[in-house]
């Protein structure tokens, strides 16, 4: 550390200066020394040598302790003990140190041990020109009024340097106008004063801005700047002047309250309060136009205020006035012109004088439903009205003799049922540009009449009764219905009833007046009544009544009710028994006899199936299930016995089949005896089979040429339907499950039907014919309801049978 200071002494380059005065006072114990150094100089440099100025053995120093005594502020100088030599150990600012005293100086003291001694030291700090004059403000505004005399002062603050001496503020300088010059006050500090040299105007120059520069004695001088804003205040010379030097405006009548008719402006060259202008109306306008219209105060808009109407005055002239604000307020005043442009605004008006709110649906075109009248409050081309009346309603507008008067006519026919209620809308527009129109509603009734017959929903009925149904059930209902209203719409229902052989079951019908529903009294049998038709009348409650009737077509459907009834063999009690004789020596396959049987039902429900119940030898006779022929399967032997009892079951194909049995003795004798028995049988059979030739001969003939007839009909029916697509095809069933003899499809227009019936072999039972042998199917190729009506029914159907057992049998129906 001491060479480091050592050689900081001997340093050549040191910028400082320094003087160095001695004064050594020697006053018993105590000396003074006093040194100079600039601010600012480096740490440890060399203030001055405290032991050689005092006279001090530099090797006592040490000993004896040498020090500066300081407070508890860090000190800023230091001794050094070897050599005593005083250097700066902190750097030092003259402005922190000392503010603005003159001189600055900085006493020490310092301290000797053994003996004690005391010297006192002082170091002056000289300053330097290291700060710039500073102004507290950036900015000055001030606000001097136009009526300023030249002259006038205005003392300005002062900028700040915190340097001394000939480093402080030396002057103040100003930037070039035409209306303000500086004058410095040197009393003490410096302090700028800003003096008017020339008079001011606010209209010309509002404002005026200036920069104030302060420099300091440094070489070259430092410098701080101000700008000095000044406003110009205004003085109340100028009174408001209006933009326009007339004001005239056309105004519509009856335009909406709040409307803007105009806006004056008037402009005051002044500023502040002074150049404020506000607009009133003048002491003159009448209290009537203040009524009409309002002015707003600070725009000088003219507002409407309440309703203008052309037809109570076509002109208005208002007084304005605009004011400033000012002390003593300047006033100007302008006349404004509004003048008022009519218009239509006056809509038709349409009152219904005479109505009738109903009317009947048979009224006679051109009768009178009501008489309207229109008025318009305007005149001329504005007054004059057009009236209408919708076109697409059967009503129209006929104009009366007297002015504005219309009479709403019915101009078509009424149909209650199609409309039973007309909003018809009446239209008045006038002539004027642009038109202004009203529309009035007048709703009208149309009160009904009986003019509709009561209309059932099918025409005709066609229903299905099950036979055996309980009597005093419904069975079927029928349903119509009146378009009409009220008492005309209320239907009642009756059987027609004439007395005729063919309408005899009606006695056993019964119908609900009120709601259709139909009872039968009895309970219906196929095999007595396949089908019957009568007529339902339906009759309304109006004046005069109307009716309506129906066919309705009944057709009963078959049930399994009927068992089989044995035809042979019946004995003489009447019980199926029979006892049949056979020689030993027959071979296999020899026919026994044939059990006959009927069931009165039809379709599967009479279809007959045959089967052994019961029977002493199963080798030896076998029984055909469709045709109940008994013959035998092997030839006798000598063991067999000579009596068999065969019991065979007779049951039909029903849903729950019903069955009745026979029982067949058949007795094994000799060749001789049985050859005598067939011969008185086979002359009885001889002369009833003759009979039964002819007969069946001249049925079939018969029933052939009907059958042709019908075809023939038929053939010419479907052709005469152009329209209809006709095809016919006869497929063979393809679905066969063996249970029927023969299954044939074929299709008539919309319509497929397939044909069955028994299965044809030798020796089959007579089957009566019936309608369930023909089914009718549904159409795969578009259509799935089920056809339920009935067009037409041919039935045809005949069996011949021999006594060899050749059968033919036929079943044609046509839905």
């Amino acid at each position: 550390m001491e060479q480091r200071r050592r050689i900081s002494w001997r340093e050549p380059w040191s910028w400082f200066a320094f003087m160095v005065a001695l004064d050594i006072v020697w006053s018993g114990a105590s000396a003074q020394i006093r040194y100079s150094i600039s601010e600012e100089v480096p740490e440890e440099t060399i203030v001055g040598n405290i032991a050689k100025d005092l006279g001090l053995d530099k090797r006592a120093l040490k000993e004896r302790k040498y020090r500066i005594v300081t407070g508890s502020t860090e000190p800023l100088f230091q001794v050094n003990h070897n050599d005593g030599v005083l250097f700066v150990k902190r750097k030092i600012d003259r402005e922190e140190v000392c503010d603005r005293s003159s001189p600055c100086l900085i006493n020490l003291k310092t301290v000797l041990e053994n003996p004690l001694e005391i010297h006192y030291v002082a170091v002056e700090v000289l300053d330097i020109n290291d700060h710039n004059p500073i102004f507290l403000e950036k900015e000055k505004r001030l606000e001097i009024s136009e009526s300023a005399l030249p002259g006038a002062r205005f003392q300005l603050q002062a900028a700040r340097d915190p340097d001394v001496g000939q480093f402080s503020i030396q002057q103040y300088k100003l930037s070039m106008n035409d209306y303000f010059r500086l004058e410095d006050r040197g009393d003490g500090d410096r302090i700028p004063i800003l003096v008017v040299k020339k008079s001011l105007d606010r209209e010309a120059a509002g404002s005026h801005s200036l920069v104030l520069t302060a420099l300091d004695g440094g070489k070259p001088p430092k410098s701080g700047s101000m700008n000095i804003l000044i406003n110009v205040l205004d003085v109340n010379d100028n009174a408001p002047v209006f933009t326009e030097d007339v004001y005239s405006v056309m105004l519509d009548e009856n335009i909406p309250v709040g409307t803007t008719v105009i806006q004056v402006n008037a402009t005051d060259l002044d500023d502040g309060l002074n150049g404020e202008v506000i607009y009133s109306f003048s002491n003159s306008v009448n209290k009537n136009m203040l009524n009409l219209f309002d002015l707003h105060t600070l725009t000088g808009g003219i507002i409407v205020k309440g309703s203008i109407d052309y037809e109570d005055k076509d002109i208005y002239v208002v007084e304005i006035e605009a004011s400033d604000k000012g002390p003593v307020p300047l006033t100007t005043e302008k006349s404004v012109m509004i003048k008022i442009v009519d218009i239509n605004d006056n809509a038709p008006e349409i009152e219904v004088t005479s109505f009738s709110s109903s009317i009947p649906e048979d009224s006679r075109p051109g009768t009178t439903v009501a008489l309207i009248s229109v008025n318009d409050l305007d005149s001329g081309l504005n007054g004059k009205v057009i009236c209408s009346v919708d076109e697409n309603v059967p009503f129209m507008l006929t104009p009366s003799t007297k002015d504005k008067m219309y009479s709403l006519v019915t101009k078509s026919p009424l149909d209650r049922e199609k409309q039973s209620q007309y909003d018809l809308r009446v239209s008045a527009k006038d002539a004027g540009q642009p038109p202004l129109s009203s529309e009035k509603t007048i709703s009208v009734v149309v009160s009904d009449v009986n003019d509709n017959s009561p209309e059932f929903s099918l025409s005709p009925y066609t229903f299905y009764v099950t036979e055996g149904n309980d009597p005093g059930v419904s069975v079927f209902s029928v349903k119509a219905s009146d378009r009409d209203e009220n008492d005309s719409a209320l239907i009642s229902y009756h059987i027609l009833r004439d007395g005729s052989k063919d309408n005899k079951i009606t006695s056993f019908l019964n119908i609900n007046s009120e709601s259709g529903e139909i009872l039968a009294l009895k309970s219906f049998d196929f095999e007595t009544l396949k089908t019957f038709q009568f007529q339902v009348v339906a009759t309304d409650c109006g004046t005069p009544s109307l009716s309506g009737n129906v066919t309705v077509n009944v057709f009963i459907l078959d049930q399994n009710d009927n068992a089989p009834v044995i035809l042979y063999p019946v004995s003489s009690n009447g019980s199926a028994e029979g006892v049949e004789e056979i020689p030993r020596n027959v071979n296999a396959g020899h026919l026994v006899t044939k059990v006959r049987a009927y069931d009165a039902d039809i379709g599967y429900n009479g279809w007959l199936l045959f089967s052994l119940q019961e029977v002493t030898d199963h080798s030896l006779f076998g029984l055909d299930r469709y045709t109940g022929q008994i013959r035998t399967l092997r030839s006798f032997t000598e063991t067999d016995e000579a009596e068999h009892k065969l019991v065979i079951l007779v049951k039909d194909n029903g849903n729950v089949s019903l069955s009745s049995t026979a029982t067949v003795i058949v007795r094994v004798v000799e060749p001789k005896e049985a050859f005598a028995a067939s011969d008185v049988k086979s002359s009885a059979k001889d002369d009833e089979e003759n009979n039964v030739t002819l007969y069946l001969m001249i049925t079939l003939g018969s029933v052939s040429l009907l059958f042709v007839i019908s075809i023939i009909v038929l053939i010419a029916m479907q052709c005469s339907k152009s329209t209809t697509d006709y095809t016919s095809k006869y497929l063979q069933e393809t679905n066969y499950d063996g249970t029927l003899c023969h299954s044939i499809q074929y299709r008539s227009g919309d319509k497929r039907y397939m044909l069955v019936g028994p299965r044809m072999s030798i020796g089959s039972t007579i089957v009566p014919g019936s309608n369930a042998n023909t089914l009718v199917l549904p159409d795969r190729r578009g259509t799935s309801e089920e056809v339920r009506h009935t067009e037409s029914i041919v039935s045809l159907f005949f069996t011949v049978e021999y006594e060899n057992g050749f059968h033919i049998q036929n079943n044609f129906r046509k839905f």
